[in-house]
């Protein structure tokens, strides 16, 4: 994926109309590569959301022997794929400790997601930051 936080964040503060707003979520989504299907198991699925979502995790260690979480997914449904890149970016690539430590619902109030999401996205919204959040908890332990 190209886009950071900031580029989404920045893209997000230029487009005042919400039509625009989910376009460019469309737009964030299909940056994603696609995961094969032997990736989109059970394991891998996000429980809690209405539409189909997949989030494959892999651990590895930095150079100080920290954990980094490194994240791909997708979602059969376009906007999903568009929340699904915005929670790539602002977690994937960073240690466990840093994503306990990120402020989410700040980071969401900044896109104003919480006003313009329908609940059921919201809620999976919401599913994805949990397993998230799951994994770096477990990673923080394990060490």
């Amino acid at each position: 994926m190209t886009s950071t936080l900031d580029d989404i964040l920045e893209s997000f503060d230029f487009l005042d109309d919400w039509e625009d707003r989910y376009k460019y979520l469309i737009d964030l989504g299909k940056e994603l590569p696609a995961l094969p299907d032997d990736e989109k198991t059970e394991a891998n699925k996000v429980r809690g959301c209405v539409s189909q979502v997949w989030l494959v995790t892999e651990l590895t260690k930095n150079t100080d022997g920290q954990t980094i979480i490194t994240y791909r997914g997708d979602s059969d449904a376009l906007i999903v794929q568009g929340l699904v890149a915005i929670t790539l970016a602002l977690f994937s690539g960073k240690t466990a400790t840093d994503i306990l430590d990120i402020d989410v619902d700040g980071v969401f109030a900044k896109l104003g997601l919480q006003e313009h999401l329908t609940p059921q996205r919201s809620n999976g919204l919401r599913s994805m930051v949990g397993r998230i959040r799951s994994d770096a908890e477990a990673a923080s332990a394990a060490v």
